[in-house]
């Protein structure tokens, strides 16, 4: 099982990121309810595994981080919950 995705505010990141192409950090810090330290500790870690693609821009003289999943994202998010119904299944 992937232990990566244990941490509650990676799961929320990669859930949200499954339902949207794409979030912005306002966003997704609102969603995880994380503050701005932690939210960055955790997007570089989700990105030093891959698992999502970051993009650092400016928009108006604000900087502006745009976050997305990457395949081997879908992949890892998908088997955790596979793994997580496995576990409940056998667990009858």
């Amino acid at each position: 099982m992937d232990k990566l995705l244990f941490n509650p505010v990676r799961l929320k990141i990669l859930s949200s990121l499954i339902n949207n192409s794409q979030c912005d950090f306002n966003h997704l810090k609102k969603v995880t309810e994380a503050t701005q330290g932690n939210l960055s500790i955790q997007l570089k870690k989700l990105k030093e595994e891959k698992y999502i693609h970051i993009e650092k821009k400016f928009s108006k003289n604000y900087p502006n981080t745009t976050c997305s999943i990457t395949k081997k994202g879908k992949i890892k998010f998908e088997e955790f919950f596979i793994n997580l119904i496995t576990l409940k299944e056998n667990g009858k």
